[in-house]
């Protein structure tokens, strides 16, 4: 449909069902504001966290952190050749990081108050750094955005915006490797709580370098569908080279993990065939081990290679949060919990609108290189 001269959105059976889902996740969101956590979750005294902080947050963060990734390697590090997915993949981190706020402030038992740590500092508390720094980099994310947005409208601003650039593309790199460490550093106090499959003192750089190695994996994710919906296929020596330097930090991480393990004598617990054994194999082995041969044999010269690669990564960090959050902890924190239908339609409301704001965007903004030329197929 056309809402103005010069805004589109092609609107689709896809993309009607996703803005139903929008629909209804914003009236259950309603209906928690009104009647608090406790009608809409399946939360309680053993599980204080759930659905909404492992996989809005703790995974959502990890997943858009291709954005700081992506403008290291371009914009600090100048290797112009990943020029054509550096708008999109800082595109899909800003709206990523947006839905992460989203998921932080349901998940406030008196959301009412999510203003006081603004103004009420908590400096001791390892989240209330989480909270500064998300809340920074959304902002420094969205004033990153404006050089875009600026070229469409309030021109005048565009100028400005882009003398500002160098600053905020720095302090846009700067943020994301002290949040993404210290969500790893909020489960070093689950010592003997936490499966020693999972908690180590290096928790904070596994958090670190695993976001890191899942950016470029979002990205060559992304730039396949976006491909196949706008008609634009990002040349394939491009995405191999971002993804060498994903598979290089994914080997680096690896060894680490097993070195870990074997200093802390609880490699045993690996082939244990325990619950907790058997979902760190899969997640080692289907999210690590198998990306890396990818990555580095004749499979990453084909997109389905880069697809298959990126897929399993995205999969394997998934996996990981999931399994800190609640297969580790599962037997320590004893009761049971399992997500209420509200939040799953909650979270899965939430990506719907983050899908259907980057389809608007890519539509109506310079993101997809040469966009202006590409013809919308199908979504």
């Amino acid at each position: 449909m056309t809402a103005k001269k010069n805004w589109t959105f092609k609107m689709t059976p896809v993309r009607k069902v996703l803005i139903g889902l929008a629909a209804i996740c914003l009236v259950v969101v309603g209906y928690r504001l009104a009647f608090g956590l406790g009608n809409a979750t399946n939360l309680n005294d053993q599980w204080p966290w759930g659905l909404w902080i492992g996989f809005d947050v703790l995974t959502g963060v990890a997943l858009a952190g291709g954005g700081y990734s992506t403008a290291l390697i371009v914009h600090i590090l100048h290797r112009d050749q990943f020029k054509p997915i550096a708008r999109s993949a800082m595109l899909t981190s800003l709206l990523g990081y947006l839905l992460v706020m989203g998921g932080l402030f349901l998940d406030i038992g008196q959301w009412f108050n999510f203003w006081r740590p603004f103004v009420s500092w908590g400096y001791h508390s390892v989240l209330f750094e989480v909270f500064w720094c998300v809340s920074l980099y959304t902002l420094i994310q969205v004033l990153e955005f404006s050089e875009i947005a600026t070229e469409k409208i309030m021109k005048p601003w565009h100028c400005k915006i882009k003398k500002l650039m160098p600053v905020l593309l720095i302090i846009g790199v700067l943020l994301p490797t002290l949040h993404q460490s210290s969500l790893g550093g909020l489960y070093l106090i689950e010592v003997g709580k936490l499966h020693p499959l999972w908690w180590s003192m290096l928790l904070p750089p596994f958090f670190l370098m695993s976001s890191f190695f899942v950016g470029p994996a979002m990205i060559s994710v992304e730039t396949s569908l976006a491909g196949k919906a706008y008609n634009h296929q990002v040349p394939l020596s491009v995405m191999r080279g971002l993804i060498k330097i994903s598979g290089t930090m994914m080997l680096i991480y690896l060894a680490l993990k097993i070195g870990d393990l074997i200093y802390r004598d609880a490699f045993k617990w690996v082939f244990s065939g325990t619950l907790e054994g058997n979902m760190f194999l899969l997640e080692i082995v289907a999210g690590v081990i198998i990306p890396i041969i990818i990555c580095f044999s004749s499979l990453s010269s084909t997109r389905k290679g880069l697809v298959t690669f990126g897929a399993l990564t995205v999969f394997g960090v998934i996996l990981n949060r999931m399994n800190v959050v609640f297969t580790g902890m599962s037997k320590s924190l004893g009761g049971n919990y399992f997500p209420s239908m509200m939040e799953w339609v909650v979270s899965i409301g939430l990506v719907s609108i983050g899908v259907l704001a980057y389809m608007f965007i890519v539509e109506n903004f310079g993101i997809l290189e040469k966009h202006h030329d590409h013809q919308v197929l199908t979504n």
